[in-house]
């Protein structure tokens, strides 16, 4: 199938990784300055860089639906795969590239203009949907029993507000921009931090750490941000491999978009 996301951060550069490894042609679309802090494993870095690589998948900018189209089509015919990254919050490009499905994984938590006449399959990805009035499905993201099943009569649970608990921790582990300015890391990803330390400054205000762990995440430099802003994450695990592969938490979501596919794929006969 050719796929086409809304959305390049973590979790949806997750599911891409499994839709690519399944053999279909995938397409992310995602905004001029992305945001995501989890960069080591997001293929919205290619919007920036003009490429990057999320474990052994390259994921390439193109600079029109058709050369996406191309480069996700070469993606397929090769053994790594590859993902085309487009530059196109609003999905405008959606209707040129005619894709069997659409996933909407943006994590707004709420749908920001996805409907189910998109493609003949619209699949989405954590709160704000409802299947099957505006997708086909959704897909459970809250951390627990449920991550990562598909729901094809319903809503995935409201956002909480709360991250999920990883090691104990929840709204410890994330960094947030303690003032308004452009974001200057001392940092970078992948470092092991103890509780105090400062890994960036805004406006010369620092951005401490809570607890100890690995630098799981962080912004680029250079980026605008307000107080509260979510500017990195860390990991109480500690692990720093962990840094450079896709989560846990994302691969469950892709194996549920995957059965969503394989569920609707006979519209596409």
């Amino acid at each position: 199938m050719l796929v086409v996301m809304r959305g390049a951060g973590d979790l949806a550069s997750g599911i891409a990784v499994r839709l690519v490894r399944a053999g279909h042609r995938v397409v992310m679309l995602d905004v001029p300055e992305p945001t995501a802090v989890r960069r080591t494993v997001s293929f919205c870095e290619a919007v920036r860089l003009g490429e990057t690589l999320v474990e052994d998948v390259p994921g390439v900018l193109a600079a029109s639906p058709e050369e996406a189209a191309r480069l996700a089509r070469a993606g397929s015919e090769s053994d790594a795969g590859q993902v085309a990254v487009l530059v196109d919050p609003e999905g405008r490009s959606i209707g040129e590239l005619r894709p069997d499905a659409v996933v909407d994984a943006i994590l707004a938590k709420r749908n920001l203009g996805t409907s189910r006449a998109m493609a003949p399959i619209v699949i989405g990805v954590g709160p704000g949907f409802t299947a099957p009035v505006d997708v086909d499905a959704a897909v459970e993201t809250q951390r627990g029993h449920d991550l990562g099943r598909v729901i094809y009569e319903g809503s995935p649970v409201p956002n909480t507000g709360v991250p999920g608990d990883i090691g104990g921790y929840t709204v410890e582990r994330v960094l947030r921009a303690t003032a308004t300015g452009p974001f200057e890391p001392v940092a970078r990803i992948g470092d092991v931090v103890e509780a105090g330390n400062v890994v960036a400054y805004v406006a010369g205000e620092p951005v401490v750490t809570q607890i100890s762990g690995v630098l799981r995440g962080l912004l680029q430099e250079g980026v605008p941000v307000t107080p509260g802003f979510k500017a990195g994450d860390v990991d109480p695990r500690c692990a720093v491999s962990n840094c450079f592969t896709v989560s846990d938490k994302a691969r469950a979501i892709g194996g549920g978009v995957l059965e969503a596919l394989g569920h609707f794929a006979g519209r596409l006969n």
